[in-house]
């Protein structure tokens, strides 16, 4: 199964698992490698140490779903809900998502670096403590979300929408002000002093 997903080709995959019912299931410790997950339902799943590496979701479910210490690495994820989902020190590293729902997603800790997110709708969702270095944020719409203390150093993030977002925190070192909307962003003294000098503005105290 292979596709092109912003210049990455899709994970190959050896099996597949189809709209399987897994509501409620606990996935503790599990390993799976190069499956393809379609339609399959996961709300409310549960994962702790369990590892997805290059595995694909397509259509699949994961709302109200919680997954401590879980890696899915390189997997890619189409058309997939996340609704009320919670991740807690997870790892995403290089992980591709598309066309998917994320409404109350909730990310604690882990790394997300790499991880593409180009146009998503984060508007809402809540990461704190997350690495995500050079993740690819172009064009996502972060309205009202909160990016607490995440580190986004070399993250893309021409033309995302941050209106009213908490950013607190954050490292902002990748951002350019005038690509991006800022309306109504929290933010703390140094990124402020941060963006005003990428302005060209000299901050001066008394």
């Amino acid at each position: 199964m292979t596709d092109r997903r912003r210049g990455r080709a899709e994970p190959e995959t050896d099996t597949t698992v189809r709209s399987e019912d897994w509501d409620g299931r606990d996935l503790t410790g599990e390993r799976h490698e190069r499956v393809a997950f379609v339609d399959v339902d996961l709300t409310e799943t549960v994962t702790q140490g369990t590892a997805f590496t290059g595995c694909v979701f397509r259509g699949v479910r994961f709302n109200a779903s919680a997954h401590t210490n879980t890696a899915f690495t390189n997997c890619a994820f189409t058309r997939c809900a996340f609704f009320d989902a919670t991740f807690t020190g997870c790892k995403l590293v290089g992980s591709a998502f598309d066309a998917c729902t994320y409404g109350l997603l909730k990310v604690s800790g882990g790394d997300w670096s790499f991880a593409e997110l180009a146009r998503a709708d984060l508007g809402g969702a809540s990461f704190e403590d997350v690495r995500m270095r050079e993740a690819d944020l172009t064009g996502a719409r972060l309205g009202g979300a909160t990016l607490r203390n995440v580190d986004l150093s070399g993250a893309s993030l021409h033309r995302a929408d941050l209106t009213g977002c908490d950013l607190r925190g954050s490292d902002l070192s990748a951002l350019d002000p005038l690509s991006v909307e800022l309306k109504d962003a929290v933010i703390d003294p140094a990124q402020a002093i941060m963006i005003a000098t990428s302005l060209g503005l000299e901050v001066r105290s008394g």
